[in-house]
Formats: C-alpha cells, sequence, structure tokens
C-alpha cells in the first residue's frame, strides 16, 4: 500500500438509484471535501423521491472482499457506515472493522426512519449495538434510533442528553443524538456526548421539506472531516455547518422529497 497525500474516506452503505442518500449523497459529500471517496456496497435500492420500491442485499462475502480490496491497496483514514440492512452484513462489517483496524469509524445506525418505521429486524438491531457500536467513533442516531438504544421516551432536551449519555455507555467513543425529528424549537438540535463533555449543538433551522440524505450526508461529512486530520468534535461542527448549507440550496427534484444540495458552491457560482 502506497501512502497517498490526498485524504480517502469509504462508505459502506447501499446505493440509491434516485441519488438523494446512500453511497451517492456519501461520495459527493466526500469530494466536496477534497477527500477521495471509496466505497463498499451493501444493496441496491430502487428508489425516487417519492419511495423505496425495491431493496436486494449483496451477500456479505461481497461487501468484505469490497472493504478488503480497497483497504489493502490504497487505504483509508475514515470510514462511514450507513444501511446495513441485514444481521450477516452488520456482522461482517464489524469483524473486517476488526481484522483490518479501520479508524475514525462513523457510524449512522440506519435502524429506524426519521418518521418512526423500523428498517431493519430485530436480531440487526442487536449484532448492530452489541458488535459494530462498539467500534464507532462517532455514533448519529436520530430520535427513534436514540430511543430504541437508549430506552427512553425522548420528548425533551434534558431526555435527549440523557440519552446521549446511555447510548455511550454502549461503548462507541461519542455520540450525537440527532434533532431532526424533533418538534418546535428542538427541530435540528442535536446533543453530542464522549464521555467528557456533553454539548447542545445547534445551527439555523432552514425552512425546507427537501431533505432526502441528510443522515447521510452528515455522517459522511464527520468522516471527510476526520480523514482530513480535524479533532472529533471539531469533525462534527463543521459536518452541521456544511449540511446546513446543503439545505439552503436543496434541490427541487421528482414529485416527493428532493435531496440537499451536496454541490452548492457550484450553485452559488452559477448565480
Amino acid at each position: 500500500m502506497i501512502q497517498s497525500s490526498i485524504p480517502i474516506a469509504m462508505t459502506i452503505a447501499g446505493s440509491d438509484s434516485g441519488g438523494g442518500a446512500g453511497i451517492q449523497a456519501d461520495l459527493r459529500t466526500f469530494s466536496f471535501h477534497r477527500v477521495h471517496g471509496t466505497s463498499a456496497l451493501t444493496c441496491i435500492t430502487a428508489q425516487n423521491t417519492i419511495g423505496v420500491t425495491r431493496v436486494d442485499a449483496l451477500p456479505p462475502e461481497a461487501v468484505a472482499a469490497q472493504i478488503e480490496a480497497v483497504v489493502q491497496d490504497i487505504g483509508v483514514q475514515a470510514v462511514k457506515t450507513g444501511m446495513l440492512l441485514n444481521q450477516e452484513i452488520i456482522a461482517t462489517v464489524a469483524d473486517r472493522a476488526l481484522a483490518l483496524g479501520l479508524a475514525n469509524l462513523v457510524i449512522d445506525p440506519v435502524m429506524v426512519s426519521r418518521t418512526g418505521a423500523q428498517l431493519i429486524d430485530d436480531a440487526a438491531i442487536s449484532t448492530l449495538r452489541d458488535r459494530l457500536i462498539p467500534l464507532a467513533t462517532v455514533l448519529t442516531p436520530n430520535r427513534y434510533e436514540a430511543q430504541m438504544l437508549s430506552g427512553l421516551e425522548i420528548d425533551s432536551l434534558e431526555t435527549m442528553q440523557a440519552a446521549a449519555e446511555k447510548i455511550q455507555a454502549l461503548g462507541a467513543k461519542a455520540v450525537l443524538v440527532k434533532g431532526g425529528g424533533m418538534q418546535g424549537e428542538l427541530r435540528g438540535v442535536d446533543v453530542w456526548f464522549d464521555g467528557d463533555r456533553l454539548e447542545v449543538l445547534k445551527t439555523e433551522t432552514v425552512d425546507t421539506t427537501d431533505t432526502h440524505g441528510t443522515g447521510c450526508t452528515l455522517s459522511a461529512a464527520i468522516a471527510a472531516n476526520l480523514a482530513q486530520g480535524k479533532e472529533v468534535l471539531a469533525a462534527t461542527k463543521a459536518a452541521k455547518s456544511y449540511v446546513t448549507h446543503a439545505l439552503h440550496h436543496a434541490l427541487r427534484l421528482g414529485q416527493g422529497q428532493g435531496p440537499v444540495g451536496h454541490f452548492f458552491p457550484l450553485l452559488e457560482a452559477a448565480g
């Protein structure tokens, strides 16, 4: 493996045929940060701005082979995981992360949608909690995922903070409980806890319905900033700022929920 002068990050996630989330969003986010993006596909989805019509999982062996091929030749400075879909793939990713010594692991625990719909089964959730989360540098659960992982009903800033502390005790170095699914003044307020620092992170609220891919984008941006050598909390704050700017330039595509504008500097330059 030849050491590259260019930061390199990897996304281990599913493909979004509509281009708004998943590896498509992750790779665009890496590029914005001048980080070379690599990928390991876990599943292929047929989806658009309206919804998902089909999901096909890749064999766990294929996921492992992708990870190994990249790490053994190119190397990576940071990794993010997104939709891992099933227990077998989650276990495989955890195994490869340990065996290959993957550093700066950002886990977006894609278990429950922002609307509260469970996306993976209980066995997969148990494997994620017990085997992958303890390897995380940063874990980024949304409100409903944080409820599931903490066992707490989250309806206030205080319960967000309590959940962050309980989830961090599962083994992740740091937890960012996201408030995108909260209501009123807590919408968009996130809570950070790393075992020492408990901080409330807030950026301006952007009034748009085109928010598809924000979770993927945030975790990818954290990974990109970690690949550049930023400290973990600084990387997280920079990622939140990036997502806010991308929301200001969200794309009105299709008949449903459009994606954020990952390449907003180009949109600004175009007038």
